[in-house]
């Protein structure tokens, strides 16, 4: 028996298919065009469909005994489904920039702190709520055909087994989702004037959907039942397949964005964690939330500058550094993420002289990315969110110089797991669990999540660490007004 990840991303999804005792067999992975202009970032929800079918019938054809497959999926971004199950329209992404007029006129309504307390959000245009009025205000016609409201993974457990529900997760990046009785806000509904009927059926995480129908299986080339799971946002998956269920620990998401996630209890849900920008997401457990601290930047950075500087080389490493590079980098390449959450906002490198080297200026670049980290785990601190160890997975965490780094910036241990594709892990345990192969997570755990080695933090760095970074708290507020 095999267990299967299915990750629906922006730009293309991956099936990872997984032993009973962790090990990866297979990936498979197929791209998918995006489109963005000024005005609309749109991607062709039936193109995804396809390309799930496409690495779906690849995984079939090699592996004949995959039991089951767990969904995960990036969020905010929905479907418009017609009586024929069709999508009326292209699917707008977070980034898409209609939505605000609309996050405006429900802050207006409802209160900005009704919002928050309700979604655990601070109102924004990238969720899908705001969006969804758009598209009914100016495309009427569109929203009149739609007879079923999806976000991207509940349309994909959808197609794959004509059931309609959406995990707590996912629903929660909508910005219409009441997470303290975890059901589909009325007062949200009612006020953005969308039909809360055409929605999935909210379910907990890693709820069993039933199977693949027989006549789809055998398209596909499954020869047995296949049941499916709704595993969640991906970034929650990645913190199941991280073994990180208590508060004590947080994940460090080491990929192209670089993101931590504590989890933690209701009572620390506050003002000071919303107006930090830090979406609080229902998980695994009743009465337990995670939170995303994140730089739009993380490995994207390494890769954007290698790509342009060094010819796609990665400078030999070193862990053993002995000195910080005493530069400043800026990660806000892409804009900044969490506390600031400003799209304008520009990418710095401040402190160059003629001795620096390439090397110099690619350390650098790692180390904006662990200040930033640093001044949001300082922002949780002060919500009354503290953790004191991280658990690493994403490509970073082959690095082992970018995870001494840390633990030195962090002033905490940083352990780098064994698989950095903690979301196919995590969705993997999940259905686990949905099939009967596990009793519970925390059984999947010590099969499925192995670390490989934990990188200590070295105090004399620390503290070398610790003086440019009062440098650094300054430099968002010092480059800002010049951009």
């Amino acid at each position: 028996m095999r267990l299967a990840g299915l990750d629906i991303g922006t730009s293309g999804c991956k099936i990872t298919v997984l032993e009973q005792n962790g090990m990866v067999s297979g990936r498979f992975y197929q791209d998918y065009p995006v489109s963005r202009t000024s005005s609309e970032h749109e991607i062709d929800a039936a193109q995804i469909w396809l390309a799930v079918v496409d690495i779906l019938t690849k995984a079939a054809a090699e592996y004949k005994d995959i039991a089951g497959i767990g969904v995960t999926s990036f969020g905010e971004t929905f479907v418009l489904l017609d009586e024929n199950d069709r999508p009326v329209c292209n699917s707008m992404l977070y980034t898409d920039p209609r939505g605000e007029e609309e996050c405006q006129h429900l802050s207006d309504i409802i209160g900005k702190e009704n919002i928050s307390r309700i979604t655990g959000l601070n109102p924004h245009s990238m969720y899908s709520l705001p969006k969804l009025m758009w598209l009914k205000n100016n495309k009427p016609e569109l929203y009149k055909k739609t007879s079923k409201i999806l976000l991207i993974g509940d349309y994909i457990v959808y197609m794959l087994t004509r059931k309609t529900q959406i995990d707590y997760s996912l629903a929660s990046r909508t910005m219409a989702f009441d997470i303290n009785n975890l059901e589909w806000s009325k007062d949200m509904m009612n006020a953005a004037g969308i039909d809360v009927s055409l929605f999935s059926k909210p379910v907990a995480i890693g709820t069993n959907a039933g199977t693949i129908p027989r006549d789809l299986a055998g398209k596909l080339g499954f020869t047995n039942d296949v049941l499916i799971a709704s595993c969640g946002h991906d970034q929650v998956a990645a913190a199941v397949g991280c073994g990180v269920f208590y508060g004590h620990t947080a994940v460090d998401g080491a990929g192209s964005v670089q993101c931590v996630t504590p989890v933690f209890s209701r009572e620390y849900i506050n003002d000071a964690l919303v107006n930090g920008n830090y979406a609080v997401v229902p998980y695994i457990e009743t009465g337990k939330y995670v939170c995303y601290a994140f730089s739009f930047t993380g490995g994207a950075l390494l890769k954007w500058f290698t790509d342009k500087f060094t010819g796609g080389a990665y400078p030999e490493e070193n862990i053993f550094m002995s000195e910080p590079t005493g530069i400043l980098a800026l990660p806000h390449f892409s804009g900044a993420a969490t506390p600031y959450m400003d799209s304008g906002s520009k990418g710095a490198i401040v402190g160059l002289t003629l001795t620096h080297t390439q090397k110099d200026i690619f350390y650098a670049l790692m180390e904006g990315v662990c200040y930033e980290m640093r001044l949001n785990i300082d922002c949780l601190n002060g919500a009354g969110i503290k953790f004191e160890r991280l658990r690493a997975a994403g490509g970073g965490a082959n690095s082992g110089v970018w995870m001494q780094m840390k633990a030195d910036v962090l002033n905490m241990p940083v352990t780098a797991l064994q698989s950095a594709e903690a979301g196919a892990v995590g969705s993997a345990m999940m259905t686990g669990v949905a099939v009967g192969l596990f009793d519970d997570l925390r059984s999947a755990a010590k099969i499925f999540v192995q670390e490989k080695e934990t990188y200590y933090p070295r105090a004399e760095m620390h503290e070398k660490y610790n003086e440019i970074y009062e440098r650094y708290k300054k430099l968002y507020s010092a480059v800002r007004p010049l951009m």
